[in-house]
């Protein structure tokens, strides 16, 4: 599966664009704040249905306008598909697929797998959990339907106790009725959650041990673990051992919602206790495992998206880096670099098709 084409309107800085592009390689070029990120997030955007700059859809309108649209061409063992997705500003996002509008963008999410490596994501290796809860989610979301209609019944059932919690506490009353109702219903998704998650890291960390070793050059030992409060707890006793507390906090304080995937390196905390280039190795390495993970469930290759990563990395990272995405089957590559003699670099020592375009204040050539 590949993208054939993509066309924008309204995004970001681009007026108007249309792109044909490379079934294996497509390099981008220019100086910073061009728009070369803005292409990159428009093709996650036609994947996923947001930014992976967690922008709103608002933020994605260009300047004086009230609206955007993208629109892309898939083409797969299956034959072609015309993928739209329409905001305006106050409305619903809308997703057609060849013309057929679908009812829930839950249904769309998953179809069109990809992964996105950009600079803000060290976040991942060097923030608190909510980072790599958010890697979860993203991951087994487009694995998984099951997974994702969880997740949203889960995350909405912690919306509204939460929201209780804190009515209790204004009004200084409390009513065990109420919160037993809901209660009822947040074991189902949570446990659904933690096993997905648990079976996630089993398949994941293997593949991030080959990786790293091969990006850093096997000069560390590296792992993960899985860190629940499921691990040894049904949720229902969860809530009810922490009734309490929860009253006090106003707020759930154990769940799924405090999940967390320990990163480590020779045994100690990468975030605390690696450099900056071991945590730039391991944030390549944990999104290329994702990478993998999401190719073996789906059955092809995701879209691969790099931006600007290069000026991130030390020279031998560098070709460690490009040596690997040579040699490996990671269907099609989106690139972005600030030097075109790097580009140029790449693609000289790649065998397969390619497009190098040059952005320059929202135009591409």
């Amino acid at each position: 599966m590949h993208l054939r084409s993509i066309k924008l309107f309204n995004f970001k800085n681009y007026e108007a664009l249309s792109l044909d592009l490379s079934p294996r390689l497509n390099c981008f070029t220019g100086l910073n704040g061009m728009g070369k990120t803005n292409v990159l997030d428009a093709v996650y955007f036609l994947c996923l249905c947001r930014s992976h700059l967690s922008l709103n859809d608002k933020q994605m309108i260009r300047h004086g306008e009230g609206f955007f649209r993208v629109e892309g061409v898939y083409e797969g063992a299956e034959g072609r598909d015309k993928i739209a997705i329409k905001y305006k500003s106050g409305d619903k996002k809308e997703v057609e697929r060849n013309g057929v509008p679908y009812a829930r963008l839950t249904d769309y999410i998953g179809q069109f797998p990809v992964v996105m490596i950009a600079p803000g994501d060290i976040d991942l290796v060097q923030e608190g959990s909510e980072e790599r809860r958010r890697f979860f989610d993203a991951t087994l979301s487009q694995i998984s339907s099951e997974y994702l209609h969880n997740l949203l019944l889960y995350n909405a059932l912690l919306k509204q106790r939460n929201a209780l919690l804190k009515t209790f506490a204004a009004e200084r009353r409390f009513d065990a009725t109420l919160l037993e109702a809901i209660d009822r219903q947040m074991p189902a998704p949570a446990q659904v959650l933690y096993e997905r998650r648990a079976a996630f890291t089993t398949a994941f960390e293997p593949l991030l041990q080959s990786l790293y070793a091969l990006i850093s050059g096997d000069r560390e030992q590296v792992s993960v673990r899985y860190d629940s409060d499921l691990e040894t707890r049904s949720f229902s006793d969860v809530l009810m051992q922490n009734i309490e507390k929860d009253r006090v906090l106003e707020r759930t304080a154990q769940g799924p919602h405090r999940d967390d995937l320990e990163l480590l390196m020779n045994g100690q905390a990468v975030r605390k206790f690696a450099s900056q280039g071991q945590m730039k190795s391991f944030l390549l390495a944990m999104r290329l495992a994702q990478y993998a993970v999401l190719q073996a469930e789906k059955g092809f290759a995701p879209l691969l998206l790099l931006d600007d990563i290069f000026d991130k990395l030390d020279a031998q990272r560098v070709r460690q880096l490009i040596a690997l995405l040579l040699e490996r089957n990671f269907g099609q590559i989106f690139i972005t670099d600030t030097q075109r003699e790097r580009i140029e670099h790449i693609v000289a020592a790649f065998t397969g098709e390619y497009k190098l375009f040059e952005v320059d204040a929202g135009r591409i050539a």
